[in-house]
């Protein structure tokens, strides 16, 4: 299994617009962070979770050529709005895209692309087929099985996912008991961490390295990112060993 951060940032990405900070003014590449999403290729597939504003940006630059599903966690705009970009896909593997996501963010995506699901078909426009995740059930996709993370972003229900060895994890700040243990035995955690202060619906840096801890993964790699958090090589040399942090195009190998 092979993983590629495509977006580390928080829903503004960094740099912010019009920000002095000094995160923001770094040249540093690693300090450049596109909206979250990550890619997935295992067993001759292709899988992304999340398409945000970025995702047209993040398929040119990690030369993906191949698209066999597109995951939803839920239903904000830094996680949905580049869905309109699967056309390219469509016109290449002259096929629907498979999209997974939940009956309440299937509901947002016709409300924001009502026009994917009119009845009267614009020519050109997205070709989907929408597949329901049960949040309390494994799906499979090709042979591959996913199963559902339900956690808390403040109020609302987000999920993450586990596949084999692999968690994902983003926009969350609260993880129940039970859901805590899907995640035991990992190898490999990717994790939210927006900054240091304490923040009404993600974890901080301090919070996501005690779960991280808690699970015993071997490696987590943070991300969803906030230009609070502070420069990615002056943060990376306060983190425990095991715990890193993402940077947009980093790859990982299960």
């Amino acid at each position: 299994m092979k993983i590629t951060f495509l977006g580390t940032g928080t829903s503004q990405g960094v740099p912010v617009i019009a920000c002095p900070c000094e995160v923001c003014q770094s040249q540093d590449p690693k300090d450049k962070r596109l909206r979250t999403s990550v890619k997935i290729e295992i067993n001759g597939n292709v899988f992304v979770i999340d398409s945000g504003p970025d995702f047209r940006q993040q398929m040119l630059a990690s030369n993906t050529k191949q698209l066999d599903a597109l995951i939803f966690t839920h239903e904000h705009k830094d996680h949905i709005a580049g869905m309109d970009d699967i056309r390219a896909f469509n016109y290449f593997s002259k096929k629907a895209i498979d999209i997974y996501a939940t009956e309440r963010v299937q509901q947002a995506l016709k409300r924001e692309f009502y026009y994917v699901f009119s009845d009267e078909k614009y020519p050109g426009i997205p070709e989907v087929n929408l597949h329901t995740i049960n949040e309390k059930e494994p799906f499979t996709i090709n042979g591959v099985t996913f199963s559902p993370i339900r956690v808390l972003h403040y109020y609302l229900p987000v999920l993450g996912f586990r596949v084999g060895d692999f968690v994902y994890i983003t926009d969350a700040n609260k993880i129940e008991a039970d859901e805590f243990e899907k995640m035991r035995g990992v190898k490999v955690l990717v994790l939210n961490a927006l900054r240091k202060q304490k923040h009404i619906s993600h974890f901080t840096l301090d919070e996501a390295i005690e779960i991280a801890q808690r699970t015993r993964a071997e490696r987590t790699f943070l991300t969803h990112i906030s230009h609070q958090l502070g420069k990615h090589n002056e943060v990376e040399k306060e983190l425990p060993n095991g715990i890193f942090l993402g940077f947009d195009g980093m790859e990982i190998k299960l």
